[in-house]
């Protein structure tokens, strides 16, 4: 299509029915770690508690997930997710029955490192078979396939949380961790059952060559360090904007500031998708970073929480596209065949950046004052910069792998003569009077 339409980009054939179902799922995937620490914390009535099984939950969920979604590169989404989605229920219900029955927090701690341990990766999955649907003549339309995929993490990020908070203010804590497990297995088995639009598993065909199927290489290092960062900006972003807000006198301002945040991110990746950018991934990623870094700096200026809620709709808005930009800059970078796995180990790195930047920013705030989180934001934007610049070199068109299908242009093909018995292949050899020839 001549410009970039999500109701055209939805209409294409299998794109609704898997995109529907991975929607609904990542609301209940949003829900469920914040689901659990609202069921302990009811069964306990101490964080300490809630936030030890929270803390193994997403500890869990980041080691497990590229694990899981090998299996899926290996033998297809339809026959990993179910069992996947079954673990995953088995151990909610396990984890349910131990907070019932007053268990020690070393066996909560153990049921929330089984559950998250199985966590449904809808999103990755999702952003798979987009690639794998529109990889052969349609790979400019990614860009506004990712934005979708931002667009519905977002909704889900501001839904899933709202959801669960209500049913505990209710007293009904367990009635959100069940609907958020419901979601999440609603969703992925919807999903599964899709196979018209699954890529097909690495299992199935030829084998790649070892240097495609690594992962360790420079640019996929540099995308997990570039996901490491923006997760040391969501991290601190949680401890700042409260610490902020509470010693300005105003605690109920963290919550319109983080809804502005939240709301300009929805409209930015959507705006995003809408239109073809000519300018290169990496030239935007540069560009984005660099606004983000701005942004950053800027709170740590402003004197009010309405100051600080007119900046967050910059930062806010930049984090969708960054989103987007790391999507397209995988999928041009790694073999299809453990594109999964390249999606997993980027939210992975996302995590385990939000994770730790989650204590760093409650020292910062102690050691700096009001402004001390902020600055462990501008560090991470700053960081995200500096690997972006980087970027402009080693994430640059001529590597990318586009699937190590030929790229953009096709498979490549033997020059062959167009002169001779059988146009046999050219040799690169000489001949008397200094001309090339066909092998004979």
């Amino acid at each position: 299509m001549p410009s970039a339409n999500y109701r055209a980009l939805l209409r294409t054939p299998g794109a609704a029915a898997f995109f529907l179902p991975a929607s609904l799922g990542r609301v209940g995937v949003a829900m469920t770690g914040l689901s659990i620490v609202w069921l302990v914390h009811a069964r306990t009535g101490t964080f300490t508690a809630a936030g030890l099984v929270g803390g193994c939950f997403a500890l869990a969920e980041a080691l497990g997930a590229p694990q899981a979604a090998r299996l899926v590169d290996r033998f297809g989404q339809t026959r990993v997710l179910p069992p996947v989605l079954l673990a995953h229920a088995l151990a909610v219900a396990l984890l349910v029955s131990l907070v019932a029955a007053g268990a020690p927090d070393a066996l909560l701690a153990l049921g929330g490192a089984l559950a998250g341990a199985g966590v449904p990766q809808l999103g990755a999955l999702s952003a798979a078979r987009w690639s794998a649907l529109l990889r052969t003549g349609r790979a400019a339309e990614l860009p506004t396939a990712f934005a979708l995929e931002s667009v519905a993490n977002e909704a889900g990020y501001l839904l899933g949380p709202v959801l669960v908070s209500a049913l505990a203010a209710a007293g009904h804590p367990v009635a959100g961790t069940m609907l958020a497990t419901s979601l999440s297995v609603a969703g992925g088995l919807v999903l599964a059952a899709q196979r018209g639009s699954a890529p097909p598993p690495a299992a199935g065909g030829p084998a790649p060559a070892r240097e495609d199927r690594s992962l360790l290489r420079g640019e996929v290092l540099l995308l997990m360090g570039l996901n490491l960062a923006i997760g040391v900006f969501f991290g601190a972003m949680q401890v700042a904007v409260p610490a902020f807000v509470v010693a300005h006198g105003a605690p109920g301002a963290a919550t319109p500031v983080f809804a502005v945040t939240g709301c300009s991110g929805l409209l930015a990746g959507w705006l995003y998708g809408l239109r073809r950018w000519r300018a290169a991934p990496r030239i935007q990623l540069t560009t984005a970073s660099g606004v983000l870094t701005l942004g950053t700096l800027l709170m740590l200026m402003v004197g009010s929480p309405f100051g600080l809620g007119l900046v967050v709709v910059l930062t806010g808005a930049t984090v969708p596209v960054l989103l987007v930009l790391f999507s397209v800059l995988a999928q041009s970078t790694v073999h299809r065949s453990v594109l999964t796995q390249a999606f997993s180990w980027l939210g992975s790195a996302s995590a385990a950046g939000s994770a730790a930047a989650a204590a760093v920013s409650g020292r910062a705030v102690d050691a700096l004052g009001p402004h001390g989180g902020f600055a462990v934001t501008a560090a991470a934007a700053a960081a995200l910069t500096l690997q972006s610049l980087v970027g402009l070199r080693l994430l640059h068109p001529a590597k990318g792998r586009s699937g190590r299908q030929g790229g953009a242009s096709g498979p490549r093909r033997r020059a062959v003569c167009r002169w001779g018995p059988g146009r046999r292949p050219w040799r690169p050899r000489r001949r008397r009077g200094g001309r090339g020839g066909c092998g004979r």
